[in-house]
C-alpha cells in the first residue's frame, strides 16, 4: 500500500496558480508516512539526506529545465525562480524529492515527484 508522504507543493500558496517575476518554490513532506513507506519497501537504515530538485517545462512539451535544488528541510526546500525570462503561458513545475537511506556501506534512494500546472504572466 503506497503512503502519500509527499512532496506537497506549498508556495507561493495552494491557491496561487499565476506567477509573475521572482517566486520562491517550497515543498514539505510527512516524515511518519515516509518512514512507513520505507518500511514497506524494506529500505532500512538511517535517512542520510533529502534533496529536492525543481524543474519546469512549457505545457505540452517533453523536456524539463532545472530551476534549482535544495536540501534545506527546515525551510521546506526553498528555491527561488525568476520567471521574467519566460514567455507568458501555461507551464508545469515539478519537485522531485529524493530520500537517501544508508545502512552500513549500502545507500538506497527513493524519489517522488509532484507536478503542478501554473501560468506565467509577466
Amino acid at each position: 500500500m503506497p503512503y502519500n508522504w509527499g512532496p506537497n507543493y506549498i508556495v507561493p500558496s495552494t491557491v496561487t496558480t499565476t506567477y509573475s517575476g521572482i517566486v520562491q518554490l517550497r515543498e514539505q513532506f510527512d516524515k511518519e508516512l515516509l518512514e512507513k513507506e520505507l518500511e514497506e519497501l524494506t529500505v532500512t537504515g538511517v535517512i542520510k539526506r533529502i534533496t529536492n530538485p525543481w524543474y519546469y517545462r512549457k505545457k505540452d512539451t517533453d523536456t524539463w529545465v532545472k530551476i534549482g535544488e535544495s536540501e534545506d528541510i527546515a525551510q521546506n526546500f526553498p528555491v527561488t525562480w525568476d520567471t521574467t525570462t519566460l514567455e507568458n503561458g501555461r507551464y508545469e513545475v515539478m519537485g522531485l524529492m529524493h530520500v537517501f537511506v544508508k545502512k552500513e556501506n549500502v545507500e538506497h534512494a527513493i524519489a517522488r515527484q509532484n507536478i503542478v500546472e501554473i501560468t506565467v504572466q509577466n
